[in-house]
């Protein structure tokens, strides 16, 4: 656990790393297959669209490039600021930059919020402040979607790196807390064994 003293020092030191490391991110996640997950988000979202999606932690710009692709109006969220310029560049779309533990949204503004392998950088303590930002920021009947990597409820730091890793169980709880129903769940990568499949997906709507 991380205790109120060291929130400052989570962000910035996760910032910086991402920061320090924004080409070759960019070089070994690009052509990273997410389909599963954007079709997740979009299947569950209700009407034809145009939707107005925050990709939260949208970094590079890969997945903001495909929701626009797609024909929808994404709005980008990323703590650092080489990132923003790297997915601004990439996408011609709009991005925030703005901290995962400092966020300031426009209420009830986006129809999806999309949280591909970033929110597990949120330490648990600050996790339910966070949701309840996100949870906000919908619209009422908007769907969250997040992939996490899973594992058994412990947090800490992974080299500069602050992460937390949740159980099904966990994830569900803080999801519920927030005031999220839950839709569906499902673990990646597909077509693996369990044991082969590290990630957690999940998606939920915010009631109407």
């Amino acid at each position: 656990m991380v205790d109120e003293l060291d929130i400052v020092q989570v962000s910035r030191s996760t910032i910086d790393y991402y920061d320090g490391q924004a080409v070759p991110f960019w070089e070994g996640t690009r052509d990273h297959d997410v389909s599963q997950n954007i079709a997740a988000l979009l299947e569950a979202i209700s009407g034809d669209g145009p939707h107005r999606i925050l990709d939260f932690g949208c970094g590079p710009g890969r997945d903001l490039a495909t929701f626009k692709a797609m024909g929808h109006d994404p709005v980008g969220l990323e703590g650092s600021p080489a990132f923003c310029e790297m997915a601004r560049a990439h996408s011609g779309a709009p991005v925030l930059n703005q901290d995962f533990l400092a966020l300031d949204l426009s209420p009830a503004s986006f129809d999806g919020v999309f949280c591909n392998a970033t929110i597990f950088h949120v330490p648990s303590a600050e996790l339910p402040r966070v949701l309840l930002d996100l949870y906000a920021a919908l619209k009422p009947g908007g769907v969250f979607f997040s992939s996490n990597p899973r594992g058994d409820n412990i947090e800490g730091w992974n080299g500069p790196r602050y992460s937390s890793y949740h159980s099904l169980e966990a994830w569900t709880r803080h999801m519920q807390v927030a005031g999220f129903e839950k839709l569906g769940h499902y673990y990646r990568p597909a077509g693996l064994p369990r044991d082969q499949q590290p990630w957690l997906a999940s998606t939920w709507r915010k009631p109407q």
